[in-house]
């Protein structure tokens, strides 16, 4: 083996002005929401123990270290390849352009340039730091190039017939906006950018050639298998019990069930194991979390993410496991019961299932934390049937809670609402179904005094960070109107990505030069087109068709749609008694619209408020156990 160099390497020192390849053979960039919010919610987490509003910028170089793990890269005359690290590499240039694009509109004094660490110019030609070698000089034949660019330039992508790669970071840059902790957006923004660049760090290992990069890969993946945390959880409860028989027969269910959870929803899944334990102890057993402060101490909230293993050894004693029978009882019962649970919540989370529709409408708000919540009320000795109904009111709840939050332009992401989740965990944990239902019920009035109710707000108004919120908000909507109206659900219709995916479109084309009569200024006439009640989920291809028409136009195609298109069309009320009969039972202001001005969106903005109020209403939770 020839030379092989490794040091260290902040963000800044690995990136700036960097041209990295990856040969075309090489696996497609894989990573899923999962990933991307564990890596965001680490970094971030780290970056708020130390930051206070207080500091000055130049305290951050006092700010605690974090270490990202380490690439191995081959240096050949054609360049500087990565053999292992692209996924963490393209994360972290997304999330670079994520920064990048916040800081538009700052001062230059208040801004952090990060341009270098995303692409580098040669000649005249835009680089990004990340392409797939194709033997094409031209970086513009890159495949990512055409993503990349665009979401530098925060313009929208179709990513229709693209490779998985392709859609995969267009996705993933989606995440990003998603779950960047909003308090992170404002004044600590240059803040965090001199701390993710500075102190966040790679070891950087470099072979001369393909062969060694490949044998040190290699080497450091394969040599040896080290003990997960879950093996060594496994080892210690199975040791713990005496009857050889019985330990036998748990050690066989444990190996069933951690294969089970590893397979996941679209292959293996080598954390799911892990994920499903951390959930289950957690949702039980977690009693204190660390205060946000700097210095303060991990406690079991966090103690549980990060050693489980250990956790359960060091508080067998408060966890009732003493005798044999109680470590058998403790894998037999309550690991069996959480973890079946647990998966049974996960399919929710993908598919519709009767009485857990809710736990889907969750997922698709992104809220990775429901299943802390949902596991939090339930017993091993619960019947069927309680269970469902538990089940059903923390999802609801969950879901009013969500929805109010991004009706109010409030973040949803893991960093803001973990703590709240913490408390509420507790607050419901083995809670019988009445008492949940009121407990949820108290919570959701409590939110409404202090501000969150669909009717203390103006409304929802589309921008560039909250689309994916008002596309999955709208596909609520425009799917309630239709099952009230007697048709089947077709949610998971509105929010597939893809091709033949469904869109947020804008009713008024983006014409101001056609609204002079109402508006002096283009900017009042952004912010009111912007409104819900301009807004309308439609098939991409529709938008691609009839988008820039005029409205007396659209309104004639709206009628081929989903009702709550089809509701601005005088046919809609003609032509569809189960639609016509919601109208008359609910009161709700629908009306057909010749012409759509300015009052037309306020009016419109206001039916969809009343529509919110009754697909959101906490009375629902009460109706439950028919209280």
């Amino acid at each position: 083996m020839k030379r092989v160099e490794g040091r260290t390497r902040s963000v800044k020192e690995l990136l700036a002005n960097a041209r990295y390849a990856i040969d075309f053979y090489q696996r497609d960039y894989k990573w899923t929401t999962k990933e991307v919010e564990e890596l965001v919610t680490d970094l971030t987490e780290r970056f708020l123990d130390d930051y206070r509003p207080e500091h000055p910028r130049s305290q951050v170089e006092k700010y605690g270290h974090y270490f990202l793990g380490s690439i191995i890269l081959s240096s050949k005359d054609s360049g500087t390849y990565i053999v292992d690290g692209q996924q963490r590499l393209t994360t972290l240039t997304l999330l670079l352009v994520h920064l990048h694009n916040l800081q538009q509109g700052r001062t230059e004094q208040k801004q952090v340039p990060v341009g270098n660490l995303i692409y580098s110019e040669k000649y005249g030609s835009k680089s990004f730091n990340i392409r797939v070698q194709t033997g094409l000089e031209d970086s513009t034949q890159d495949e990512r190039y055409a993503v990349m660019n665009a979401l530098f330039q925060e313009k929208e992508f179709d990513t229709s017939g693209q490779p998985e790669s392709v859609q995969n970071i267009y996705a993933r840059s989606q995440d990003i906006q998603e779950l960047f902790p909003e308090k992170l957006s404002g004044d600590a923004l240059p803040y965090f950018i001199d701390w993710l660049t500075e102190n966040v760090h790679l070891v950087e290992i470099t072979a001369s050639n393909d062969e060694d990069a490949y044998s040190i890969f290699e080497t450091m993946n394969d040599r040896g298998l080290r003990l997960s945390p879950t093996d060594m959880l496994k080892g210690f409860l199975l040791a713990s019990i005496g009857d050889s028989k019985q330990r036998a027969r748990a050690n066989a269910l444990w190996r069933s069930r951690v294969e089970e959870l590893n397979r996941g929803s679209q292959g293996d899944n080598k954390d799911g194991d892990a994920d499903a334990i951390k959930t289950w102890l957690r949702s039980q057993y977690a009693q204190s979390i660390r205060e946000r402060k700097a210095g303060a101490k991990a406690q079991d909230f966090d103690k549980i993410s990060t050693e489980f293993h250990r956790w359960v050894k060091e508080n067998a004693e408060s966890l009732g496991l003493k005798h044999s029978d109680d470590f058998l009882h403790f894998v037999e019962r309550d690991f069996e019961f959480y973890t079946r649970q647990y998966l049974l919540l996960q399919r929710a989370s993908r598919e519709l299932i009767p009485g857990l529709e809710h736990v889907l409408y969750n997922a698709r708000q992104r809220f990775t934390q429901q299943y802390l919540l949902l596991l939090a009320p339930l017993a091993p000795d619960d019947k069927p049937d309680t269970i469902a109904l538990k089940q059903r009111l923390v999802a609801r709840y969950i879901d009013i809670m969500l929805t109010r939050r991004i009706w109010h332009s409030r973040a949803i992401d893991y960093s803001t609402l973990q703590y709240n989740v913490f408390v509420t965990m507790k607050a419901i944990r083995g809670l019988n179904p009445h008492v949940l239902a009121h407990t949820l019920y108290d919570l959701l009035k409590q939110q409404e005094a202090e501000g969150t109710s669909f009717a203390s707000s103006a409304g929802l108004r589309l921008h560039s960070q909250n689309r994916y919120a008002i596309h999955r908000t709208l596909a609520r909507i425009t799917d309630y109107v239709g099952m009230q109206s007697g048709d089947q659900s077709r949610y998971l219709e509105y929010v597939r990505e893809g091709k033949n995916s469904f869109e947020v479109e804008h009713i008024w084309a983006n014409h101001f030069e056609d609204h002079q009569d109402e508006f002096q200024h283009e900017t009042d006439f952004a912010e009111h087109r912007n409104r819900l009640g301009d807004l309308l989920l439609l098939p991409k291809s529709f938008n691609a068709s009839y988008g820039d028409m005029p409205y007396q136009e659209k309104v004639e195609h709206y009628n081929t749609q989903n009702l709550l298109a089809r509701s601005l069309h005088p046919l809609a009320y003609q032509n569809n008694p189960g639609f016509v009969r919601f109208v008359e039972q609910t009161g709700l202001p629908f009306k057909p619209l010749a012409d759509f001005k300015k009052g037309d969106i306020d009016q419109r903005t206001n039916l969809y408020r009343l529509l919110a109020e009754r697909i959101w209403n906490p009375e629902d939770l009460l109706a439950e156990v028919k209280a």
